[in-house]
Parts: C-alpha cells; structure tokens; sequence
C-alpha cells in the first residue's frame, strides 16, 4: 500500500484533529504552525459545545451540523481520551441563557420561540426554577432557557490531548515554523515553501484559522474569505459558596456584551467574550474586560469575591457567513478547513472525521457539501 504524504498549514485543534485520524489512518502526516502548536484560537477558546444556545433561524445548514458534531462527541471523547491517556473534562451539565430584566426576557423569549420553531430540545424556566438548578444566579433573574444538551470540553486539556495522541501515531509537528506559500504548478498543489525548503505532498490541508488568508501562492479569486475576529476573555477562581456547574450565558438588550460563564472541573470560571473587528490586534482594554466583568456580576453576583487568575484575548476565524469552508479547492490536492468563527471546538470532530475521509477516499460527504468554498465563487 502507498502511504499519503499529507502537510497540514495549522496546528490548532482543526489541524491536529485532522491529523490524528490521517495519522491513524496510515497516512505521513506533517503540521507545519506559525507559532506554538495550539496556542492560538484553540487554547484562548471557552470550549462551549452549545449548537442550541448559538441557534440561528437563518443558518439552518450551520446549526445541523453543530447538532451533529456535539452527537459524535463522546465517541470523539472517548477514543481521544484512551489514546492520550488523560481527561479533557467533557462535561454533560447543560447550560442555561438567563435574562436579568423586563427587556432582556422579552428577547430570551423571542430566542425561545426561534428555537422551538426549529424543533429544538429546550425548555423555558422561571427565575426561581432557573435558580434550583444554579443557586448562585442573581435573584434579579427573571426567566432561562434551559439547553439541557449543550455541553463543554477544557478545549486546552483538548489541544495537548491531540497532540499526544496525533505524534503517537507518527505525525511530524514543526511549531514556530512559517510556511511562505503553498506551491501550485498547472492547477495542482505540489507542497509549500518553508524556512527550510521545498516540502512535497500529495494533499495541502489550510486550517490556518484566521491567519488562512496570509498564505501566499494561493490564487487570488480562491482565497479563503476569513478574518480575525477578537475576543476577550478573562478566568476567576471559584471558591466556597460559588459552586457553578452549568454554562451560564446571559441576554442583555441593553449592554453591548452579551457573557457566557463556563465553569471547569479545576475551580476556574471562564468569563467570556467580546466580539471586535478590530484585525490582528489582540490587546487587552478596559471597556472589554470591565463589559465582561459587568455581566459576569450581574448574572452571579458572587463573583464580585472572586480572584482574577487570567486575561487573554483570542482572534477567532470568522468567514464571510460565519460558517465553516471545508473541502476540495478548484486546485488540485487543496483542501480548506478554516472559518470556523466561533465553533471551531464544537465542530472539532465532524470537521475531523469528514475531512479525513475526503482525503482519504476523495469522496465529499453530505455532510460538509454546504460548506464548500463553491458557495463564495457563484
């Protein structure tokens, strides 16, 4: 049998994931990352798998395959956990959208309503019932919607689970290592360019993130339409008399930052995010953390006691419809895996079992036949 030379431009947990099937699969794998494997969207990510809570009427094809992914996750969990041999904190308790004010419940029922009408698993509570399940919640919470199936992952713990997993099965990891081009002779990706020369393959993966654009030797009309988009993020330190299990997101119609609070199993809170088109600038501001802050209080007062352990801004991978681009190129041997916006761990393992099996077999499944770059060229 000959074995495919696969390059992979990305070593985030697209990257590695893809990796790590195509490694298992027999192929010669090699990751080529621009900076520290995994550091990057994957490691300042929330590790939220909320297909319901992220529902949108409009993007019906994105919530199916949200659905799918999170149905495919404690296989994923379970195979990746035996193979790295350690625990990537998959948690099944649910999470809960809380409004804290007569306007904020106008639109958490206007959400609810959007979400019922797409035959979606979740439930309307009252502030007191929301308040059984997470006692910590303001009592100024007047209503939740429950998304009881919306679950989370330490997408950190995820990223070194990958990477023990991907090198076990042979994979070649180049970290702090730039690729300058893609190498294109008559329609056919070849290789790339590295700081080290020529490196030839049969198949070019891009899951560069929002970094997929910068790539050099791509055509100018198949670019992948993907731009950062920045988040700030920040941790607290859980302490006694505020014992948080579900995800906690909140509704606010009048504050500019809607939060999401995602506790994990180590006692930290994460505290999450702003949107901001604001390029490649991952700088820290008062306005965003104190917007994070300020929400975080309001939905769970007891925070105000808490310790600020970390703060960090990420820059997710946002296409030009927020959905994923996946598959086959018009080059030859170029497939993308990009614009993952701000599913990239809850799509994690479709991305990664679909994609392999495209480069695998050269069939592309129903699954991502959406989301092809074709949908842009029309």
């Amino acid at each position: 049998m000959t074995y495919k030379k696969i390059i992979i431009i990305g070593g985030g947990v697209i990257g590695l994931g893809i990796g790590w099937q195509l490694a298992k699969a027999g192929a010669a794998v090699t990751i080529y990352d621009r900076s520290e494997v995994g550091r990057a969207a994957s490691w300042a990510a929330a590790g939220m798998l909320a297909p319901l809570a992220e529902a949108h009427s409009e993007e019906p094809e994105l919530l199916k395959l949200g659905c799918q992914s999170l149905e495919r996750y404690s296989q994923w969990v379970a195979e990746l956990e035996a193979e790295a041999q350690m625990s990537v904190s998959y948690r099944d308790e649910g999470t809960l959208i809380v409004g804290l004010a007569p306007d904020d419940t106008h639109q958490l029922r206007h959400l609810y309503e959007a979400q019922r009408n797409l035959r979606l698993d979740v439930n309307w509570l009252t502030g007191r019932e929301a308040r059984d399940i997470e006692s910590a919640l303001s009592p100024r919470v007047t209503a939740a919607i429950h998304c009881a199936s919306d679950y989370q992952v330490d997408n950190r713990l995820m990223v070194t689970a990958l990477q023990r997993a991907y090198q076990q099965h042979g994979g070649a990891l180049h970290g702090n290592s730039t690729v300058e081009r893609v190498v294109i002779e008559n329609g056919i990706a070849m290789g790339i360019q590295t700081q080290d020369g020529f490196q030839n393959a049969d198949t070019v993966i891009l899951s560069a993130g929002c970094w997929s654009a910068q790539i050099a030797g791509i055509p100018d009309a198949i670019v992948p339409p993907v731009r950062p988009v920045k988040g700030q993020m920040l941790a607290l330190q859980m302490e006694e008399g505020i014992a948080i299990n579900s995800v906690i997101r909140t509704v606010r119609a009048r504050y500019p930052t809607s939060v999401y609070l995602v506790p994990r199993t180590d006692g930290r809170l994460i505290v999450g995010a702003t949107i901001e088109e604001m390029g490649f600038d991952t700088r820290l501001t008062v306005g965003g953390v104190f917007e994070l802050l300020r929400g975080a209080w309001e939905a769970v007062p007891g925070v105000y006691e808490l310790p600020i352990l970390e703060t960090w801004a990420g820059l997710r991978p946002g296409s030009r419809d927020n959905a994923p681009i996946l598959g086959k190129t018009p080059v030859e041997n170029l497939i993308y895996a990009t614009g993952h916006y701000r599913n990239g761990i809850l799509l994690t393992p479709i991305t990664a079992y679909e994609v392999a099996k495209l480069v695998l077999t050269g069939e592309t499944s129903e699954v991502i036949l959406p989301f092809q770059l074709d949908r842009f060229l029309k």
